[in-house]
């Protein structure tokens, strides 16, 4: 069973580093079987976080006054900030459920909730996360992210999806190091305000039905396309 925990929202959101320390605190617990799969469902002020493929050049020259944080996902740099979803699965995986199929499940789960509201995504093969497709109100863009990172078979970090975020403070950097592709948001695609407080019960619905890890029809991908410098987006570790 997973368990979630609303960490804070809105203007309770959580500073990035605050989150992360608690990321580890619940993590050990899970690891050593004293606490269930816990999903930490959360905002945070603007943070940009840097994962282990970033680019020095893929850092934004002038973050606005975010702080620029290294973290140990895979991946590479994206924003975090105010009306963006995040949500961190810390939960062990199944012997059964490999890692590729855990990455896909999370994606799903942003796929539906977007379908939930009326918007068509899917998966890109060769690049993470949740896109839409290139149409008459622009080019392909991104409006789901996920970087991740497997410790002692428990799962850390994981996706963010951009509900009625400030979409400003992408032009400062290169997002997940992706220059030829945009970023866009529940709200500007539906042509209404669509706030994180509307979207987090559609995704703790979501994400409850995949990680009860039954069978499930995963959506069709859209077409292929290379990501620059390609890498894994999950940091695996052993034991």
């Amino acid at each position: 069973m997973v368990t979630f925990d609303v960490v804070g929202v809105g203007e309770a959101a959580v500073p990035y580093l605050e989150a992360w320390e608690l990321q580890r605190r619940v993590h050990a617990e899970v690891v050593a079987g004293d606490r269930p799969g816990t999903v930490l469902l959360l905002e945070h002020p603007p943070t940009f976080t840097a994962g282990k493929r970033t680019d020095d050049h893929e850092r934004p020259l002038d973050p606005g006054g975010a702080p620029v944080i290294d973290v140990d996902r895979g991946g590479k740099i994206t924003f975090h900030g105010p009306g963006q979803l995040v949500a961190y699965p810390i939960v062990r995986l199944p012997d059964h459920v490999r890692v590729v199929d855990f990455v896909r499940r999370l994606e799903e789960a942003m796929i539906l909730v977007c379908a939930d509201l009326g918007v068509t995504t899917a998966r890109v093969p060769g690049r993470s996360g949740v896109w839409l497709t290139a149409d008459d109100r622009g080019p392909e863009r991104k409006i789901g992210a996920i970087g991740l990172r497997v410790s002692k078979g428990v799962t850390m970090h994981g996706i963010a999806l951009n509900c009625d975020v400030d979409l400003g403070w992408y032009d400062r950097f290169v997002p997940c190091g992706i220059s030829d592709a945009g970023v866009t948001t529940l709200t500007a695609e539906r042509g209404r305000p669509t706030t994180v407080a509307k979207v987090l019960p559609l995704l703790q619905a979501r994400l409850a039905e995949l990680l009860a890890w039954r069978d499930y029809t995963p959506t069709p991908d859209y077409e292929p396309r290379p990501e620059p410098g390609r890498g894994p987006r999950i940091e695996l570790l052993t034991p």
